[in-house]
């Protein structure tokens, strides 16, 4: 027989905000269910060094992070669902969902943390170089880069804000943009052009992130120009992938609104346009996307939810 879990409070993903989400619904007496979702902890289990994280003097590694974090949600009285969700029923409350082997979940409330995943080139060395010099988030790793040479790749609003961002630590910035002009808004590209340590690479695509040394880290990235086919080489100490993110929203496309794919909630909460639904963290966020905004997001979550029950629970007492 197919499983079923009813809950008064199922949340979604299991990052920071998911995992945040959970020690405040568990705290309240909602006992969430977490479904986990295809990667345990979020972005930051593929994440090493984490030194942005208040409370922590010394750097930590981000797997270890949401270790404690996921022991912390199960101790206050969480419980953790190794499933993925592949149907969702949102047209009434309690809202049904299915995950992948058949288990049903019915739930009063809603909790969507699903996060975002960064945008990769998929060429040879990136993944390899992955928290060895090759990194999608200038904001979490540009510090580790003070005073070293880094590049950007992309063209967008998000290439030439991390490529502006990276002359608070590096004096030596190249972005690096596979066409003849930018797409990012005019006010950013005027910003970009007049920094005096950023140069822009102008027709060049990544073939290839280079490594080297011991232990081993980007040591460049071979370029290919891509009007004439000539190869290049570009010495790096950095090298961040600027070309997007994807919001892990495809579950509810026709079933909530998004703007460019991201879940849009209620500003100042995190309410949907479905009672009962909210949304929290980098699902929600295409600004900021850093684990303690999600995390306090999570937070805010809960309380959100904790209020629906109750303004529920007291219209049925009514009724009744």
């Amino acid at each position: 027989m197919t499983a079923t879990h009813s809950t008064r409070m199922l949340i979604l993903g299991s990052g920071p905000a998911g995992l945040s989400a959970a020690i405040y619904g568990a705290r309240a007496g909602l006992a969430p269910i977490v479904v986990q979702g295809m990667q345990p902890g979020g972005q930051l289990t593929i994440t090493t060094d984490v030194e942005n994280y208040p409370g922590f003097k010394d750097v930590i590694q981000g797997p270890w992070l949401m270790e404690q974090m996921q022991a912390q949600a199960e101790h206050v009285g969480a419980q953790m669902m190794y499933d993925q969700i592949v149907d969702v029923d949102l047209s009434e409350r309690p809202f049904r969902l299915r995950g992948d082997g058949g288990t049903l979940y019915v739930a009063d409330t809603l909790v969507i943390c699903t996060g975002a995943q960064a945008k990769w080139l998929g060429v040879e060395g990136e993944e390899h170089l992955q928290g060895k010099g090759v990194s999608a988030c200038a904001t979490c790793d540009g510090f580790f880069y003070r005073g070293k040479k880094v590049v950007v790749i992309g063209g967008g609003n998000t290439a030439v804000e991390e490529a502006l961002y990276l002359t608070n630590h590096s004096h030596d910035v190249t972005l690096i943009h596979r066409r003849d002009s930018l797409r990012a808004e005019k006010i950013l590209q005027q910003r970009l052009h007049a920094h005096p340590n950023i140069k822009v690479l102008w027709n060049k695509a990544v073939d290839r992130f280079v490594g080297g040394g011991t232990p081993e880290g980007l040591i460049g990235v071979d370029l290919i120009d891509t009007v004439t086919g000539e190869k290049s080489h570009e010495p790096t100490d950095g090298g961040f992938v600027a070309i997007g993110h994807h919001p892990a929203t495809e579950l509810f496309t026709g079933k909530l609104p998004t703007d460019e794919g991201y879940l849009l909630v209620e500003k100042g909460t995190t309410r949907t346009a479905i009672p009962g639904v909210f949304a929290a963290g980098d699902v929600t966020d295409k600004i900021y996307r850093q684990a303690v905004t999600a995390a306090g997001m999570g937070c805010m979550a809960a309380l959100d939810v904790e209020k629906f029950l109750a303004e529920q629970d007291f219209e049925e007492l009514v009724e009744a």
